[in-house]
């Protein structure tokens, strides 16, 4: 029996037991009251039994789609992994160099995460936390000045001779696109023939080498130096100079076996990559040169323009971030000795801000920046990273972070030197692949602030390898994830503290000489500020 039938009853033995003692309207008339109540309450149970259906079928839907798209990776993966394991089978275990990257239309995961009402509440705080500083920055000029001033001083020094890092990019591109194009292709057409091969092959080596030295390693740091460029112009430069070589060895590397392989019959032309698939290479957002990539339909113009100003919004917020949580802070500290009390200080004081400045690039540069570029370009694989935020291991961390670079240097780099050993010491490769990630990051940020003082390198080859293979996949508990966020605040903190140290040092202390110890000492060891 339901519950209305239940209570029907109940009222009806109360109504005969009561007949005697009140006027039977009386009865009729609660007995409808009741009827109401519990009309009343089993509709509203109802709708929220509905809403609930409702909510749980679309939070059921969206899981099912996210855990197909999954699937359907790990599937392709599988395949790839199984057609590996089969070739390394006929070839004694032995990885073969021409089995790459293969590209999928997807799309980003942030575009998918910010559907999700609740993720893109957390993205409304980031954006309530920039009015907020805005505020808060007119609100103290207001009291200091006794009126509203927001001056970009800091935007304007830092990104200054503009006019010099356009026409010496527009210089490295046009080399980048010509150079190793035409000097492949001129080996290409040479290399087939009889009694030639090593010889043009040894001066095709040695002419590349010396052209890639010369425009994208002299070159740039020359740039760099000689019109002593500020920080922001600096990095431009210096990180196009580390991408055109990525992309340019990517190039080489994925045309010379092809070129290889390819042997032209009698009367016909050799095959060798197109010059409008390279240009399309050099600006789309991947390392992997391919000939051809997954392209979508059309172009959506107001999704590139809002990524443009969500980058144009993260500087501002990065220029908040300076300018009210760290320049006042160091300015401060740089009138005290370096010691461990002032470092422990300003070390707690930079968690922060460095946490910040992380967060900030990773959405401005990996999620905004390749995504414009791939939705101009019709790029349609925009795995850019992968949930790296859940991650309980440094290993996991390392591996989504960045996919667009870990790609290059898994490909490039580890298992090409897996493939060179007969797929031995892959802790070396491990290592390697560390080393090299370690020095790019020190030669960009020494370039970059113009001063040596090796945080970058220290904690990418000391800390960073220790984390790896301490933290390592087999953790999965989440207080490893906690674990995990708590060194990424850390070591931002370090890494914030130490260079806004050293960077007042440097102001504060200028050097006297141009010896080789001066030059890699840090200031801030021996600066006093008296």
């Amino acid at each position: 029996m339901s519950a209305p039938d239940t209570r029907n009853t109940a009222v009806r033995r109360s109504r005969g037991r009561t007949e005697s003692q009140r006027p039977a309207e009386n009865g009729s008339i609660r007995q409808n009251d009741h009827h109401t109540d519990i009309s009343c309450t089993t509709l509203g149970h109802e709708d929220m039994e509905r809403m609930k259906v409702e909510l749980i079928r679309h939070v059921q839907s969206r899981l099912n789609e996210l855990l197909e798209r999954a699937i359907s990776d790990s599937m392709q993966a599988l395949c790839r992994n199984t057609h590996t394991h089969t070739d390394q089978t006929h070839t004694h275990d032995r990885h073969k160099p021409d089995q790459g990257k293969v590209f999928v239309a997807r799309c980003s995961l942030l575009d998918e995460l910010f559907e999700i009402s609740h993720i893109r509440t957390i993205y409304h705080m980031f954006i309530a936390a920039l009015l907020l500083f805005i505020i808060s920055t007119l609100a103290v000029d207001y009291i200091d000045q006794g009126r509203l001033v927001l001056d970009f001083d800091l935007f304007y020094y830092a990104f200054g001779q503009l006019g010099t890092v356009v026409w010496a990019w527009t210089l490295m591109l046009s080399y980048t696109l010509l150079g190793p194009y035409y000097i492949l292709n001129v080996w290409a057409s040479l290399r087939h023939r009889r009694g030639w091969r090593t010889c043009v092959s040894a001066v095709t080596a040695l002419t590349l080498c010396a052209a890639q030295t010369g425009m994208l390693g002299i070159f740039p740091v020359y740039i760099v130096l000689h019109y002593q460029l500020p920080p922001a112009s600096r990095f431009i430069i210096i990180l196009e100079q580390i991408r055109f070589v990525m992309k340019s060895y990517s190039f080489i590397r994925e045309t010379t076996p092809a070129v290889l392989k390819n042997t032209p019959q009698k009367g016909a032309s050799l095959s060798y990559p197109s010059l409008s698939s390279y240009l399309y290479f050099l600006f789309c957002p991947t390392l992997i040169y391919r000939e051809v990539y997954p392209r979508n339909p059309s172009i959506r113009w107001n999704y590139v323009g809002m990524n443009f100003l969500k980058i144009l919004a993260s500087l501002f917020y990065l220029y908040f971030i300076l300018v009210r949580l760290c320049i006042p802070v160091f300015r401060n500290k740089s009138n005290q000795p370096f010691s461990s009390r002032t470092f422990i200080l300003a070390l707690f004081h930079a968690a922060f801000p460095g946490m910040l400045m992380l967060m900030l690039g990773f959405y401005a540069f990996l999620h905004c920046w390749l995504n414009a570029f791939a939705e101009m370009l019709r790029f349609a694989d925009r795995m850019f990273y992968r949930d790296w935020w859940n991650s309980t291991s440094f290993a996991n961390y390392y591996r989504t972070w960045n996919i667009v670079v870990h790609d290059w240097l898994y490909y490039y780099g580890y298992r090409d030197f897996l493939w060179l050993t007969g797929h031995r010491l892959r802790s070396v490769a491990t290592l390697s692949v560390f080393a090299v990630s370690a020095l790019v990051h020190e030669y960009a940020f020494t370039l970059g602030f113009g001063f040596f003082y090796p945080v970058m390198f220290c904690t990418f080859a000391g800390i960073g390898v220790v984390f790896n293979f301490a933290m390592n996949d087999k953790r999965k508990s989440p207080v490893w994830n906690i674990i995990m966020w708590t060194c990424l605040f850390i070591g931002q903190g370090i890494h914030v503290c130490l260079y806004c140290v050293e960077w007042y040092a440097q102001i504060q202390c200028p050097r006297t000489g141009t010896s080789f110890w001066e030059l890699v000492t840090p200031r801030s060891w021996t600066c006093s500020y008296q």
